[in-house]
């Protein structure tokens, strides 16, 4: 029986996890488009079809834990407007995607959970969903703010920077390769010393702020 329940539970999972990586790709995409680079759009990245996003190693790691990635998107800074500027939106535009479905995900439970608690199993199932997409969206948005390369939140802080800085912090970027691995490491034997994930403790208080203190 918990197995059967663990198997629908991945199952009901699936959609909400290809919705969350599509709309974070697609909007890299779209948004470089708009800033004037055509690159993604011509290989067929500015689409709501999961199937020209997807990583499939990185489809199975959101399913089953809590970090996931879809295929980078392409683009050319120099085919860029105002490259600096424009590069930040670019970064910024998937995780605020995904900020925003999951606030709109969380709200829904807040003010939809009392009136469908009574409506059997087609309300439990829409309140799952919701629970799932509000959880997938903030944490690919947390994740991604990282500063960490390859994440988006590293070209963020990378023009931040001052000149000096940004610099040094690119030469880091070239010779990180093994620093997402490392703070993954890190956080899953620091999850195991504090009692909770350091990196999933911000995900949770999001969800408890839009979705209320019975949601996490």
């Amino acid at each position: 029986m918990a197995d059967g329940a663990y198997i629908l539970d991945l199952v009901l999972r699936l959609p909400v996890v290809l919705f969350a990586l599509t709309i974070h790709e697609f909007m890299h995409a779209w948004t470089a488009y708009k800033c004037g680079d055509d690159t993604a759009y011509r290989m067929g990245r500015v689409t709501l079809n999961p199937l020209p996003h997807l990583d499939l190693i990185g489809t199975l790691a959101l399913m089953f834990a809590p970090i996931g990635w879809a295929k980078p998107v392409p683009i050319q800074p120099m085919n860029f407007r105002r490259p600096r500027r424009d590069d930040i939106l670019v970064s910024g535009a998937g995780i605020a995607a995904n900020f925003a479905l999951g606030i709109a995900c969380g709200l829904a439970l807040r003010f939809a959970a009392d009136p469908l608690a009574g409506t059997g199993r087609l309300g439990a199932l829409f309140l799952f969903l919701l629970y799932m997409g509000c959880f997938i969206n903030f944490g690919l948005a947390v994740f991604n703010l990282l500063p960490v390369p390859p994440l988006d939140g590293s070209h963020i802080l990378g023009h931040l920077l001052p000149r000096r800085l940004a610099a040094r912090y690119a030469l880091f970027r070239r010779k990180a390769a093994m620093a997402l691995v490392g703070l993954i490491v890190v956080n899953y034997f620091l999850s195991d010393a504090l009692g909770f994930s350091p990196l999933g403790y911000p995900i949770l208080r999001l969800v408890r702020l839009f979705a209320g203190a019975d949601w996490a």
